[in-house]
């Protein structure tokens, strides 16, 4: 287990939504103004930070396909990624899709400091099928064109956990946070803080991106940390470790949320026992199963015994003689 930094109690931290082009599957047809909005909006809250209008953030949090340019393959991408980084003077969590020699992508999210480049990553784990990639991709092909637009991605290892500014920072990208999973690795290796970086530009305008940001509230209460939504085209969130959302952004405009939360390093109860709560009802639940079923079949048979007892004491036709008494 790695061991938390010693920290002060509060952090800055700011959330960039720089909202994208178009809504729904083809949100990244314009992968690099996807990528400039997110860099511009960045830039804007520096210029707000050296005017004074906003405090200056410890670290920053980019969403999910922030870049779709993979900013470790693509010099202009990294160096706009620098330049947002040195601008706001503070290293930047930055979603991308990182491109693997044999063709696949991981759907990462990298710590990126202007002076020392990309440092430690996160690479989404839990991947979704039938989006981020499609078992039996040449059987449903034979039924739809769309078999070929889901994605080609390979889930990620580790610990779910990366240091920004000396903040250990637990990720769960996008639905990764639906999964109690998600979070307790990183708990586990001294996250003080929880960030859920997400596109929500594939929901559109439903339900779904509020119904996320419901989940990353659990969270915060279930692990006792702030959680940090940072979403492209909204909602991102600012909610504290009780579950409230302290700061939110309106849906598919640009903006920033900048807020000191508190970093913690001690352990819920949610977090220590984990899954076992579960194992438990599910036994509990089981064993309950099993109880009644034995018990309903115990009780057919002695109804079916004494049934069979009284029928074979009673003469034929149901008449008594004298010799029956």
């Amino acid at each position: 287990m790695r061991t938390a930094t010693d920290r002060a109690s509060t952090v800055t931290v700011a959330a960039i939504q720089g909202s994208v082009p178009r809504l729904g599957l083809d949100f990244n047809a314009q992968r690099k103004a996807v990528l400039d909005n997110h860099v511009a909006r960045t830039l804007v809250l520096a210029e707000d930070v050296t005017a004074g209008r906003a405090p200056a953030p410890d670290v920053v949090i980019w969403p999910e396909n922030a870049s779709d340019i993979d900013p470790l393959r693509n010099a202009d991408a990294a160096r706009d990624i620098s330049a947002a980084s040195a601008a706001i003077d503070a290293p930047i969590l930055v979603g991308a899709v990182l491109v693997n020699d044999d063709r696949t992508t991981t759907n990462s999210v990298i710590v990126w400091d202007a002076q020392t480049g990309p440092g430690e990553r996160h690479d989404k784990k839990i991947i979704q099928p039938f989006g981020e990639y499609l078992p039996w991709r040449s059987f449903f092909r034979l039924f739809s064109e769309y078999a070929d637009r889901a994605g080609h991605f390979v889930p990620g290892d580790g610990d779910g956990m990366v240091t920004a500014g000396g903040i250990d920072i637990g990720v769960a990208t996008c639905y990764e946070v639906a999964f109690d999973r998600a979070f307790r690795d990183s708990i586990d290796a001294g996250a003080q803080l929880l960030a859920v970086p997400t596109n929500n530009a594939t929901f559109g305008d439903t339900e779904m991106t509020y119904q996320q940001l419901a989940m990353s509230r659990v969270r915060a209460v279930e692990h006792g940390r702030a959680v940090i939504v940072a979403a492209t085209s909204g909602v991102s969130a600012i909610v504290d470790p009780a579950g409230r959302v302290q700061q939110s952004t309106p849906l598919f405009v640009p903006d920033a949320l900048v807020a000191q939360v508190p970093v913690r390093a001690d352990v819920t109860l949610a977090s220590r026992l984990g899954v076992a709560p579960e194992l438990v009802l599910c036994a509990a639940a089981v064993a309950a199963a099993g109880f009644v079923l034995v018990r309903g079949r115990r009780e057919k048979a002695g109804a079916a015994a004494r049934t069979s007892t009284g029928a074979a004491g009673a003469p034929a036709g149901g008449r008594f003689d004298k010799e029956d008494l």
